[in-house]
């Protein structure tokens, strides 16, 4: 399944819009709502989700080669942060339980973001990293 795109796009979750940057990996997914931190935010939908390679596209669920999943969603436009607010909680060994859970407060326009470390053990595309953060997380 391709990636939405700008044009003809609907939403996959009324919970979320895509706000399509104008280069490539430019785009994110913003909050269309507020969340509380701890709460659940969306099913990942196992209905849609495939099992493939490692991707950018695809979220690691497992320790495996093929242990990665493509969302096939509004939800590939989770973007990276150091500060996240989102989880993809796959804690579960039932792929129709997981989901995504608010790690803090969301407010409406909010983008959403999660720690890549969390799910990715070999990332397909490693990028340079230009947040600015006074220090990395799990450091004093």
């Amino acid at each position: 399944m391709p990636k939405p795109s700008r044009i003809g796009y609907t939403p996959t979750y009324p919970q979320f819009i895509v706000d399509f940057g104008d280069g490539e990996f430019s785009s994110c997914l913003r909050a269309a709502q507020a969340f509380k931190a701890g709460e659940y935010l969306v099913p990942l939908d196992a209905s849609r989700l495939t099992k493939g390679p490692k991707a950018y596209t695809s979220v690691q669920c497992g320790p495996g080669p093929e242990d990665h999943i493509e969302l096939n969603s509004d939800l590939v436009y989770v973007n990276h942060s150091c500060e996240p607010n989102i989880a993809f909680d796959l804690s579960s060994p039932n792929p129709d339980d997981w989901h995504l859970r608010a790690l803090k407060r969301i407010e409406p326009g909010n983008s959403i973001t999660f720690f890549y470390p969390s799910t990715e053990w070999d990332m397909d595309q490693p990028f340079t990293y230009s947040g600015i953060l006074a220090e990395l997380p799990g450091t004093h």
